[in-house]
């Protein structure tokens, strides 16, 4: 969230209305773009990692945090291949870029609700689970109002986008404070 708003002050042509977060990856501070891109794919694999340790086995977990693991790489890679931005060439660069990030962000929708709504049934995660399910679903609503603003030229896709990404952070930065919550409570034996 620092580096978005860092961003936002570093290049303030650009839109938080109508420009994708990926266009801060073109032109001067690329790199600073590169680097939230590597720490969302960090942080995603942080939390896979913790959800697998803290959550009972089951398939639905297993499905989840497959899908939020494809998220974590995709976002890692989104920093190796710059975006087309409105207006620009089409390279094919920003070819595999919009793929990825296609990628990433339907892997994450589907992978956080699949990974809450199998979180729903164990004891130990009532209290958070309907909060995270919550949460994905909001921002499968947010990837849903995305995708239409893709259509419509005057849509407020940037908006859309950063509502969608802050909702995946908030559902990490919950799933994280569960877990914490968790390991501190005594586990029966």
């Amino acid at each position: 969230v620092a580096i978005d708003v860092l961003l936002a002050f570093l290049r303030p042509g650009y839109s938080l209305l109508y420009n994708a977060e990926s266009d801060y990856g073109r032109g001067s501070w690329y790199w600073v773009m590169d680097i939230n891109f590597l720490l969302r794919c960090a942080l995603s694999l942080a939390i896979a990692a913790a959800l697998y340790r803290a959550a009972r086995p089951g398939g639905g977990i297993r499905a989840g945090l497959a899908l939020l693991v494809t998220w974590a790489i995709c976002s890692g890679l989104l920093a190796f291949f710059a975006d087309n931005p409105k207006g620009t060439p089409v390279t094919a660069s920003g070819i595999v870029h919009i793929i990825l990030a296609l990628i990433a962000f339907t892997a994450i929708t589907v992978g956080t609700i699949v990974t809450s709504a199998s979180l729903m049934p164990d004891p130990i995660w009532r209290p958070a689970a309907p909060v995270l399910l919550a949460i994905s679903i909001a921002g499968a609503l947010a990837y849903l109002l995305l995708g239409t603003a893709s259509k419509h030229h005057h849509a407020p896709g940037g908006l859309y986008e950063r509502i969608f990404l802050g909702l995946v952070l908030l559902w990490i930065a919950v799933a994280a404070i569960a877990i914490i919550r968790r390991t501190r409570v005594p586990q029966p034996e």
